[in-house]
């Protein structure tokens, strides 16, 4: 049986810099993976919508199409017909055509997922805790990822392209926000996680800062308009983020770019302070323990969630305060055109942030400053797992 490790082996070749077909025979890896690009990003596809978009010949898509679908990672659509010539028969990408695992590690809970080749969750399991060790995460994903394999077909196991693990870089520096005791996290710093589950599982395994994959979840997921730029806030325990410029995530020399968290902004007082001291949720947390209110519920499922209206306003009036300085700054830098905000809240604390932070950024002083869209992200709050899942799929079938 054809296995997913087998359709991939010869599509890992580095991507050109520009999104064009080559006609040679030798780019022919390229060429499929930028034909699996296209129907992700557009839905369905023609052949003679292929060969419009990438400039190679009719005959040469024919040919990718061809052996994409008789590897399962294409279907067929109902034929539509014209008033001339033959029915054109669109063509998009195949559900069960490959599967990916995702795991997020933070900073109070572990997710591990299970998605398939559209990005849709096929299973998914969860555990809360008071600070994540080495240990607990690797017991977690040693229980769940055979119990999450086993929803799947023995056919469609074939298919697991492997495991993408969303995670914050360098765990053991936040200790002393974490409430963790002392060293517990220092055992991150020798511990190599992809070896370790690449052991576990046999499979691939990729790893990427949180923030980053939760922005490139939102670039290989996302609904709506596909900005080319834009700067992508994730609102978690601490908040971080990531960036997109000319259409690919950039992750810079070490993945951990557009790490927003250490920037410093404006606090209510007028005094310079983190971004991450005022618009995380572990900001909303001590603020519902001074109010008497146990606050465990954010790290559940993200809603709704029984928050006292005046802290939850307070919260939102500073963290919008921080995101428009920190969106004007990176505006002053970098000409972005659109700054997202996502994060593991209900959708309609996300949309009141949203609307806060415009405000908030609109009574800045933006003289010379080209302004950026600020608009909710379209992920949601799984978009971190979600994202780490996207870097086996990304890795194996997708151009930049």
């Amino acid at each position: 049986m054809t296995t997913i490790q087998d359709l991939a082996a010869d599509r890992g070749i580095p991507d050109p810099p520009l999104l064009r077909g080559s006609n040679q025979s030798g780019m022919r890896a390229y060429n499929e993976r930028l034909v699996l690009s296209l129907v992700r990003r557009d839905g369905a596809l023609s052949k003679s919508d292929i060969a419009r978009m990438t400039g190679l010949s009719a005959q040469t898509v024919s040919v990718i199409m061809r052996s994409l679908e008789a590897d399962g990672l294409l279907a067929r659509g109902e034929p539509v017909r014209g008033k001339i010539g033959q029915p054109s028969v669109p063509m998009s990408l195949a559900a069960d055509g490959a599967y990916f695992f995702g795991l997020k590690i933070g900073r109070r809970s572990v997710d591990l997922v299970l998605i398939d080749l559209l990005g849709e969750p096929v299973a998914l399991r969860r555990q809360t805790y008071r600070y994540p060790s080495p240990d607990a995460v690797v017991e977690f994903v040693s229980k769940n990822l055979p119990a999450l394999t086993e929803t799947l077909s023995a056919e469609q196991r074939q298919r697991i392209g492997g495991l993408g693990v969303a995670m914050p870089f360098q765990l053991w520096s936040w200790a002393q926000h974490i409430d963790s005791p002392p060293g517990a996290l220092d055992l991150w710093q020798d511990f190599d996680i992809a070896t370790e589950l690449s052991a576990l599982c046999e499979m691939p395994v990729y790893v990427q800062n949180d923030a980053t994959a939760a922005c490139g979840a939102e670039l290989v997921f996302g609904t709506g308009d596909r900005p080319q730029d834009f700067l992508y806030f994730y609102i978690g325990f601490f908040i971080g983020g990531g960036l997109v410029l000319n259409g690919k995530l950039f992750p810079g020399r070490t993945g951990n770019a557009a790490a927003v968290g250490p920037l410093p902004v404006p606090g209510p007082d007028g005094r310079m302070r983190r971004l991450m001291t005022i618009a995380s949720l572990s900001t909303l947390a001590d603020g519902l323990q001074e109010a008497g209110v146990n606050p465990d519920q954010l790290w559940e499922m993200p809603g709704p969630w029984t928050i006292p209206a005046y802290v939850l306003d307070r919260w939102i009036a500073g963290a919008a305060e921080g995101l428009a300085s920190a969106t004007l700054s990176a505006a002053t830098l970098i000409e972005i055109d659109t700054v997202m905000i996502d994060g593991w809240m209900p959708s309609d604390i996300r949309d009141r942030l949203v609307e806060a932070t415009n405000a908030a950024f609109l009574g800045l002083d933006l003289a010379g400053v080209t302004l950026p869209v600020i608009r909710a992200g379209t992920v949601g709050p799984r978009a971190r797992e979600l994202g780490g899942a996207a870097i086996p799929l990304s890795q194996r079938f997708l151009v930049d």
